[in-house]
């Protein structure tokens, strides 16, 4: 029988692996793509379908908010814990139980008949995604320990989580014109059923942290940092920064994760080991997931707005409209991890990565009311998604390689939580400045001019995109500037760190 690495067993990075165990090994990635994809569109297909839900539904707009609030504040309070859960009970556990809850949770949400079922459907979905996410990238990280299937598999990895959300755009659209809203959860489950019957089949359950025990103090401090944390960038969407419903969750997230921080460094079981984050290029790489985040929401949510609002597009044709920054991320993810960051190192792919995403968003501030989308758009679209393809499934690859087999799941929860929090930070601010600049712009004019209203908006968008840019630069940076410089090479046990030759 060839070994397969579900097992926890490993082959070394210069060892061609058995035929059968290979082909195993891209069955995973299969299914593990899947459930991924499920978790990724589910933060912004439900965003197109809002309008239909409300009207159906009755709710406010002050409520529309909290059907997307729910989701992200469970997933991101509670990632790490459920990243220590698949390392505690085993990763194929975590895996099933956590794709069952997400489609019992979607099911739920697609038969709401009322606002308080549909956010509780939402917050359940996060709860099961928090279990979830993090047990899929820990199952890739632990399955493909050659280097070069590694690099493969974490480009279609990448690839997907970069791409996911506007995978959920298009599809919230397709679904929303052609069937109903509710058919933006219910598809959750067409996906749930064909990812669990792979995982039942194709994954064994190995417990590699078996012997440690969950540290329940450092779960309940970064659990409630987080969610003060993104509840607080949440409040700053609705109410003024100076609210104490926003600085004061900041402020108290602020001061919770710090004492999480401390706390782990005395843990006798710390759900965080410092030994994830002290790695150079580790850190380096979530910090690069994090500016990501923050800055490809400019991307979906206000283009998305500009597309269907100002030149017109339905739902549908604005999912469309993403498939070609889709496609670039996807070349430019196979280019990165397979050729660019094996030959010469993240230092230099990286930050050029950011580069090219800074331009193509620098580029999209040329926007106007009559601008077309061959020309002023699609472009730049393209642009961003090169960059963004060279960028984060690289960083995603570091950010969990070299990790023991009993951190898997917990060093993979941090990089979705650095996601989560980036797209929190991002959303808060962006929103914040766009509003801004809308209501400057329409100071000592006529505001109940269709024109200048419009041209506000345009104004409120270009801000963005702008600011979009600068956290793309500051990212070029920061990743300059943490990177080890040289290319990397795996080492031959996958539990070790990369090798870095200078």
């Amino acid at each position: 029988m060839p070994q397969t690495l579900t097992k926890g067993t490993r082959t070394g990075a210069t060892d061609a692996p058995p035929a059968e165990a290979s082909k195993r090994r891209w069955w995973i990635l299969a299914i593990i793509g899947i459930a991924q994809l499920m978790v990724v569109l589910d933060a912004t297909i439900v965003n197109i379908a809002l309008p239909s839900a409300q009207a159906d539904l009755g709710f406010s707009d002050g409520n529309r908010q909290w059907i997307v609030t729910a989701y992200s504040l469970a997933f991101a309070s509670l990632l790490l814990l459920g990243g220590r859960i698949a390392d505690l009970f085993g990763r194929k556990t975590a895996f099933l139980v956590g794709i069952a809850g997400f489609a019992a949770a979607s099911m739920l949400g697609g038969v709401s008949t009322s606002f308080g079922m549909l956010v509780t459907a939402r917050a359940l979905q996060g709860v099961f995604g928090a279990l979830l996410a993090p047990a899929a990238l820990s199952l890739l990280n632990t399955t493909f320990t050659d280097a070069k299937e590694r690099a493969k598999a974490f480009s279609v990895y990448g690839a997907i989580a970069g791409a996911g959300g506007a995978v959920g755009l298009l599809l919230g659209g397709v679904l929303t014109d052609a069937l109903d809203w509710r058919w933006t959860l219910f598809v959750n489950v067409v996906f749930a059923i064909v990812a669990f019957a792979g995982g039942w089949m194709l994954l064994t359950n190995h417990r590699d942290a078996a012997n440690s025990k969950l540290d329940l103090p450092g779960t309940l401090l970064v659990s409630t940092g987080l969610f003060s944390l993104v509840y607080g960038f949440s409040n700053a969407e609705t109410h003024d920064w100076s609210s104490p419903a926003t600085w004061g969750f900041l402020t108290a997230g602020g001061i919770l994760l710090a004492a999480f921080a401390w706390w782990q460094t005395r843990a006798k079981h710390p759900l965080l080991p410092m030994r994830v984050l002290l790695d150079r290029n580790r850190a380096a790489s979530f910090i690069t997931v994090l500016i990501t985040g923050a800055g490809m929401f400019g991307v979906f949510l206000f283009l998305t707005y500009y597309l269907q609002l100002n030149l017109g597009f339905s739902p549908t044709k604005t999912g469309v409209a993403f498939l070609p920054m889709m496609a670039a991320l996807m070349v430019m993810a196979q280019v990165s991890t397979t050729i660019l960051v094996p030959r010469i190192g993240p230092k230099a792919v990286i930050p050029a990565g950011f580069a090219i995403a800074a331009v193509g968003m620098a580029w999209l501030t040329g926007i106007g009311i009559g601008s077309s989308f061959s020309t002023a758009v699609l472009p730049q679209l393209l642009l961003v998604g090169a960059g963004l393809g060279m960028v984060m499934p690289p960083a995603m690859s570091m950010a969990t390689s070299g990790i023991a087999p009993e951190d898997a799941g917990v060093a993979s929860a941090t990089v979705n939580t650095m996601q989560q929090v980036g797209g929190s930070i991002g959303t808060a601010l962006l929103n914040t400045l766009a509003a801004s600049a809308a209501t400057s712009y329409l100071s000592g004019k006529d505001a109940t001019d269709k024109l200048v209203q419009a041209q506000s908006t345009i104004e409120s968008y270009t801000t963005a995109f702008w600011w979009s840019a600068g956290f793309f630069v500051a990212g070029a940076l920061i990743a300059f500037l943490l990177y080890r410089r040289g290319k990397l090479e795996q080492a031959s046990d996958a539990s070790a760190a990369p090798v870095v030759h200078m």
